[in-house]
């Protein structure tokens, strides 16, 4: 609340009840579903929702339910069919999904005109400019892997441009802070910038990401104009094609993730990282024409004013079905144990493990 940008009147704030969920998407019901009444709604689309009970109260209602496809696990991934409408921004999710009733594979859509480039520099004459975005989740996003991989690169005509809204010292380890600390050619910006951002300081984006159920700033980077030095691994090498919009890094392994999400996450090759970052050094020419194929790539494939025509079709073709009472039973029996009254000390450990890190560091 209290935020300018979303108190409209047509906009509804909903209640927080820790009686039906514990966790951080906490909904009441009464007063959900006496919205859902009350503004005689139609279609509900779900955006990341981790909780399923929600879902099929909609259901019940004989409301339309749709979802953005983000997090899934393999014991959630049956749950979706209780959806009428899935929308996948990637194919990776899609090839998933599209073996359940009504998955559509709608790519990924960015504000072109907001995410655009600024200016023209001559590459050729300036140092080159890696821009990596940090975010919220150095780890995640491959930070500490950026900040190795270019301080082991002797130009002193390049240079490493990391923006983050965290203390990269709350994730990372102490040698690598040091290194991001003390590197004359590294930078690092802690604040929260407005879009678009600070891509266009760059020239060519660094995201050796570990694990993405999107990637999004890669597609916000090539509308900007930058050539993308993504992981080998989807969902992020859907988006780069090498020597036309980026460069691919190898991946050595895949490993799961402690909270079961149903995708590895990848461990990148440090030194063809290294070495991805020293080609755009050794062939600055290319840099020029893969900016203009990038910009390219985001115009045609990645236009949310092509993406918001999709949605508007595809909510006024889809249709309700019941939701088939066994799957009910089975997501509701998953909850109860997952979510139970008295199962309050999985989110007890996890709020934990967050104060203790922010405290000890």
């Amino acid at each position: 609340k209290k935020n300018n940008q979303w108190d409209k009147e047509n906009v509804t704030w909903g209640k927080k009840s820790k009686k039906y969920y514990y966790g951080a998407t906490s909904i009441d019901r009464p007063d959900f579903i006496g919205w859902l009444k009350n503004k005689q709604i139609e279609v509900v689309l779900f955006n990341e929702q981790n909780w399923w009970e929600p879902v099929v109260w909609c259901k019940e209602m004989g409301i339309i339910t749709g979802t953005y496809v983000d997090y899934y696990t393999e014991k959630t991934v049956p749950f979706f069919a209780a959806y009428d409408f899935l929308i996948c921004n990637t194919q990776r999710h899609y090839n998933l999904f599209k073996e359940i009733a009504h998955a559509y594979y709608v790519p990924w859509g960015t504000d072109i005109d907001l995410f655009r480039p600024q200016s023209k520099k001559d590459v050729e004459a300036s140092s080159i400019v890696f821009f990596h975005s940090a975010g919220m989740n150095p780890i995640r996003k491959g930070t500490d892997s950026t900040i190795r991989a270019f301080a082991a690169i002797d130009d002193p005509n390049s240079r490493l441009l990391i923006h983050t809204q965290e203390r990269l010292s709350a994730y990372l380890d102490d040698e690598v802070c040091r290194i991001a600390e003390r590197h004359p050619r590294i930078s690092v910006v802690q604040k929260t910038v407005p879009a678009p951002g600070l891509y266009t300081e760059g020239d060519v984006y660094v995201y050796p990401s570990i694990l993405d159920g999107l990637g999004l700033t890669v597609v916000e980077a090539l509308a900007c104009g930058l050539p993308c030095i993504v992981s080998d691994n989807a969902p992020m090498n859907e988006f780069v094609q090498p020597d036309v919009n980026g460069r691919l890094v190898a991946i050595d392994y895949l490993y799961a993730r402690s909270d079961g999400y149903f995708w590895p996450q990848c461990k990148i090759s440090l030194s063809s990282l290294e070495e991805e970052l020293q080609f755009y050094l050794l062939h600055r020419s290319s840099i020029e024409s893969e900016k203009v194929k990038a910009r390219q790539s985001a115009e045609e494939q990645y236009n949310w004013k092509d993406r918001y025509k999709q949605i508007c079709t595809l909510f006024k073709e889809v249709k309700h079905e019941p939701i088939d009472e066994v799957l009910s039973r089975r997501i509701y029996s998953y909850e109860q144990h997952l979510n139970g009254k008295y199962n309050m000390l999985p989110y007890a450990f996890y709020y934990w493990k967050k104060w203790r890190s922010g405290w000890t560091r």
